[in-house]
């Protein structure tokens, strides 16, 4: 894993917007995993501002989707990635893979959806948050590192940390479908966003303790090409060890 620390939220998006570009002129990004929630939101709003049509032909596959949402429901991550990723930059709908997460046999959606992922040629690169409880996607704490797409019950902090999205925390759903660890660490790169002192404790274990599935995101030590870009505040439960030896 390579660190960059950044000095906040706006330049968290930049540094993301520009790895995400150059991996594109570098010819290395054909499909772009994307995540969704508050913490990527700054780097999908610089890459709307800058791509300037470069990312209309990219294909996107989203981690994860609510069970029970409708497409069209204003919370779900259908609607997120169409209106703060797709449109903005240009992306067609059939370019979008999304966990079917209202189908009646949700394992045969995951196989689906991990199947639409294959025949696109796998994620180039793979944008990923980490949640205050160490999750990636919606693999909380206990998920195996040999974890695929699959439907998962949501832990309640992390309903309640998604509460903001919804009009109501009653309204957040308890289940969702959810691209795996190990789907995960199929990604050609990883780029792992953190920002906010609320995600300082999950950083400092993802980094700095043995992988493990007490934190899901320290599974991610043992892929070859991880690159985690934090501001100051997330970055604050760091070692200077890790500070020093991790720097990008």
């Amino acid at each position: 894993m390579h660190l960059e620390v950044v000095a906040d939220d706006a330049a968290l998006g930049r540094v993301g917007a520009e790895r995400i570009l150059q991996a594109r002129a570098d010819g290395a990004l054909q499909v772009l995993g994307v995540a969704t929630g508050g913490t990527p939101a700054s780097t999908y709003r610089e890459l709307a501002r800058r791509a300037d049509g470069r990312l209309a032909d990219v294909r996107l596959a989203a981690l994860d989707e609510y069970v029970g949402l409708p497409a069209d429901h204003p919370g779900s991550y259908t609607t997120f990635v169409r209106r703060n990723i797709a449109e903005p930059l240009g992306i067609p709908p059939e370019h979008v893979a999304v966990p079917r997460a209202t189908a009646h046999d949700l394992e045969a959606a995951a196989a689906l959806f991990e199947q639409q992922v294959r025949d696109a040629g796998g994620v180039d690169l793979q944008i990923l948050g980490i949640g205050a409880n160490g999750h990636i996607g919606f693999n909380e704490p206990g998920s195996q590192a040999d974890s695929r797409t699959r439907a998962v019950t949501l832990a309640e902090r992390t309903r309640q940390d998604n509460a903001r999205f919804f009009d109501s925390p009653d309204e957040v759903p308890r289940e969702a479908l959810t691209q795996g660890i190990s789907t995960i660490m199929q990604a050609r790169s990883i780029l792992l966003l953190a920002s906010g002192s609320r995600k300082a404790d999950a950083l400092a274990c993802a980094m700095e303790q043995p992988p493990s599935a007490d934190c899901p995101a320290s599974w991610l030590q043992r892929h070859p090409h991880v690159l985690v870009v934090a501001d100051r505040a997330a970055a604050a439960a760091l070692s200077r060890q890790s500070l020093s030896s991790l720097r990008a």
